[in-house]
């Protein structure tokens, strides 16, 4: 019998497409973690602006590189999925980066209680020409089952989460283009009833421009995709839609107090 400690392996995924920009920070941001035991996987889906140079560059410092076309984000995530050999599955999207290089390591410190089947934290918007300066601050809180039907959820890109609970309840449901993300945390908590540990404190940066907020139709479909989740996972309905968005008003006046207090 081998009693050696095994440290916990997180495997970190980012997707990505066009995003010469912004990608070697996200690659930074992961590689200058603390905590040694990471696999990143890097999903690109054929891009033309340069990004693949700069994996190309870089691939000796990336656990898994795969790049061909795709039909999608939340199809290379699943892709990231089928490769990811981490105890815990967390991402790191191509336009964000973590607020500080402990961030993986205050995770895995999280996870050695065996009742944590998932860690999340707190989550800055910033502009995308100045990340210095936040736009919306996402002060999640602590989770409790009942706030699923208030629309609540941990912000997305803070989410780690055991790889067994992806094994047993799935990825993404690829019928939905826009809120596949808020999909799988309802089947997770709704159905799964996994166990969150809250850390209060901001996790990842994210620049603002995402998919679903691009245009008044992709908000409409957001916002259909969004119902449909809560319905399909038999967490609520309107009521709960309705609270989900209206809770998003408060981080714009939450921004401005980062803002005043990182300018002292």
């Amino acid at each position: 019998m081998n009693d050696k400690y095994q440290p916990l392996k997180i495997s970190v995924i980012t997707a990505v497409f066009n995003r010469v920009q912004t990608i070697g920070q996200a690659l930074s941001s992961v590689q200058t973690q603390t905590w040694p035991h990471v696999e990143h996987l890097v999903i690109d889906g054929a891009s033309t602006d340069g990004t693949i140079d700069i994996l190309e560059a870089q691939k000796n410092r990336i656990s898994v590189l795969i790049s061909e076309k795709d039909s999608g984000i939340y199809f290379a995530l699943n892709k990231g999925l089928e490769h990811a050999t981490g105890d815990v599955v967390g991402l790191m999207h191509s336009d964000d980066f973590f607020a500080d290089n402990r961030v993986l390591e205050k995770v895995a410190a999280a996870f050695s209680d065996p009742m944590v089947d998932g860690v999340y934290a707190d989550l800055d918007y910033v502009v995308k020409e100045n990340p210095d300066k936040v736009i919306r601050h996402w002060h999640s809180g602590t989770y409790s089952r009942r706030k699923l039907a208030l629309g609540w959820m941990p912000p997305h890109p803070t989410l780690f989460l055991r790889s067994s609970v992806i094994k047993q309840w799935g990825g993404y449901d690829t019928s939905f283009r826009i809120a596949a993300d808020y999909d799988s945390i309802l089947r997770y908590l709704g159905k799964g009833n996994i166990q969150l540990a809250y850390i209060p404190e901001v996790f990842v940066k994210m620049r603002v421009g995402g998919e679903s907020n691009r245009s008044l139709s992709r908000i409409i479909r957001k916002s259909w995709e969004d119902y449909r989740a809560l319905r399909q996972n038999g967490v609520g309905g309107l009521a709960a839609l309705f609270w989900k968005n209206f809770s998003k008003v408060g981080q714009f006046f939450r921004a401005a107090r980062v803002n005043s207090s990182s300018a002292k």
